[in-house]
């Protein structure tokens, strides 16, 4: 894009040390002379030496790189050369659209570094840089520079964890005609059900900061519908978001012990809602926003028609609130690698978070019962020796008090560890620790071979945004899914991490991990299971991670040999999964 020239006034050196000076002299000289600035001066002067200087944005040019950057020689194959041709760049109107800054505004570092992280959150880029190129006469260019990965993902896919698979056949578009749009027609057969999908998502709606999602699933146990129209914090210095969306689902739910459903029941599920949101926007290097809305769940429930009756029904149950939410965000970022991902640049969290709602159920909205709902998460991230090492705490706590008790509540708290021991080399440790009481009957507390530490059947926070740690996905990886239930749950993960140079293909980055779980759980849960104490496992693995795909960044191979448990389990789980993160 190009930009209309501004004009500078006063004094642009105040508050400038005096090299920097002597360097914005250097400017004047060239202006002078009638010369543009000389590439070695241009790099002298740092952003925030040119943001001191009071200068404005003056042209914006958009550079965008295919999947394969056919100026590096080693990307420059035949093979490469064809898929560059087959895929469809991202536009560069749509990286204009998600800009923070504008030709003629004041250049600012910080949103230079917000735009970049958010454009490396889109899942069709791999890279985002915004660079001063040129600066004089009060003025500065930047390149936005960003490089496109593989969208289209026709083909089949297979997942193997906790003793069960997974596949798919899927053709998926995670940016459509280079507009940043996505759909996707899927089927898919899990432990839970067989499921045909359509989707469609559109995060920049004719233009605009609004996003629309859409889906539909014809399962073999029911059907679900999806519908969100919002507006959301899409920046830091965000004044206002809104939004409303709904879910229908209609499906068979089973509860599980041991990595076996035990008992099964039919489960249709409504959620509604709307929500408007206000913010001062940052201030002082914190955020504060505030989040008015209302929500409506109903949730059904009946004997299921297959071979495992439920021994309990749960209990029919509609909540109608109104509710009001609250974030204290810190901006507190940093650009590192080799981290959770390989060779990749990650975005990440290292501040101080706080997130509430509060909710009021009654009979005069439609509720069947009163109710107060609650629900809490915070976060701190401590760096210590030079950021060498890093300490995460995070803590979330969800329940509503009702009829005078505490129910459906459940607390989780995680503390993760980062040792960087060299740039190739990390050690990572998690510990997750889980409290409930009185679930409601169709929730379940499990620990197994899948993502561990989690409730089943959770309730939807209306206001809930991503999380913002996000280390790897624990799981007690000897044992079979869903293994065991309780009340209460501790697990402890330890792993060494290895981040090689291997490119394979260069197409995927190589690590490896050398892994170590332990975890049990507590009491009775609501599939009537007992605690065998604590199950330990050891393992190690590859990682793939996808330097070219917009599909899954990493694909785990691992080898995982379980402790304890029953005869039942396998000497050996072999699995292979695709994550978000190492």
């Amino acid at each position: 894009m190009s930009a209309v020239p501004a004009c500078s006034s006063g004094n642009q050196t105040n508050g400038l040390t005096g090299t920097a000076r002597s360097r914005l002299g250097a400017y004047a000289i060239a202006v002078l002379l009638g010369s543009s600035l000389p590439a070695t001066a241009q790099e002298a002067l740092s952003p925030q030496e040119i943001e001191a200087s009071g200068a404005v944005i003056g042209d914006i040019r958009i550079v965008t790189i295919n999947v394969f950057d056919l100026d590096d020689p080693a990307d420059n194959k035949k093979l490469f050369r064809i898929a560059n041709r087959l895929h469809i760049l991202t536009r560069p109107a749509i990286i204009e659209q998600q800009l923070l800054f504008k030709s003629g505004e004041a250049y600012s570092e910080r949103l230079a570094r917000e735009t970049a992280r958010l454009l490396r959150d889109q899942r069709y880029l791999y890279e985002a840089r915004v660079t001063p190129t040129r600066a004089a006469d009060g003025k500065v260019d930047l390149e936005v520079r960003t490089q496109d990965v593989w969208t289209l993902n026709p083909g089949i896919s297979f997942d193997r964890a906790g003793g069960e698979n997974s596949a798919s056949i899927k053709i998926e578009e995670s940016n459509l005609l280079g507009l940043g749009k996505e759909v996707q027609l899927e089927y898919e057969s899990d432990v839970d059900r067989a499921s045909t999908r359509l989707g469609y998502y559109d995060p920049l709606l004719l233009g605009s900061r609004n996003r629309l999602r859409a889906g539909y699933a014809d399962n073999s146990d029911g059907r679900q519908q999806e519908l969100q129209l919002d507006r959301p914090f899409y920046s830091l210095d965000s004044r206002w978001s809104a939004g409303v969306g709904g879910l229908d689902w209609t499906r068979t739910d089973s509860r599980y012990s041991h990595g076996v459903a035990v008992d099964e029941f039919r489960h249709d599920e409504q959620r509604y809602g709307a929500h408007f949101g206000l913010s001062r926007g940052l201030q002082s290097g914190w955020v504060q926003r505030w989040t008015y809305g209302f929500a409506y769940e109903r949730d059904r429930f009946a004997q299921g028609a297959g071979l495992l009756p439920a021994t309990v029904v749960p209990e029919d149950r509609t909540l109608s609130y109104p509710l009001i939410g609250f974030e204290l965000l810190e901006d507190s970022y940093e650009e590192r690698r080799n981290e959770n991902q390989i060779a990749r640049t990650e975005d990440v969290y290292t501040g101080t978070f706080l997130r509430a709602m509060l909710g009021w159920s009654s009979p005069s909205f439609g509720a069947d019962r009163t109710a107060t709902l609650v629900s809490l998460e915070a976060g701190r991230s401590f760096e210590m020796a030079e950021r060498r090492h890093t300490v995460l705490l995070a803590a979330t706590a969800d329940g509503r008090f009702e009829g005078g008790s505490l129910r459906n509540a459940a607390l989780n708290a995680d503390a993760q560890y980062y040792w960087r021991a060299s740039d190739r080399q990390l050690f990572f440790a998690s510990l997750t620790g889980v409290l409930t009481r009185d679930l409601d009957a169709e929730r379940q507390l499990l620990l197994g071979g899948d993502a561990s530490g989690q409730t089943t059947g959770s309730p939807r926070n209306p206001s809930a945004t991503e999380p913002l740690f996000s280390g790897s996905d624990t799981s007690l990886r000897g044992y079979p899914l869903r293994y065991q239930d309780g009340t209460a749950l501790a697990l402890l993960t330890l792993e060494h991490r290895v981040y090689t140079d291997y490119y394979l293909f260069r197409l995927f980055h190589v690590g490896g991990a050398v892994f170590f779980d332990a975890g049990r759980t507590w009491g009775k849960g609501n599939a009537g299971g007992t605690s065998e104490g604590w199950l330990t496992d050891a393992g190690f693995g590859l990682r793939f991670a996808s330097s070219r795909s917009s599909f899954g960044n990493v694909i785990h191979v691992d080898l995982a040999f379980p402790f304890d448990g029953g005869s039942s389990i396998d000497d050996v789980q072999f699995l292979v999964e695709t994550k978000r993160s190492f």
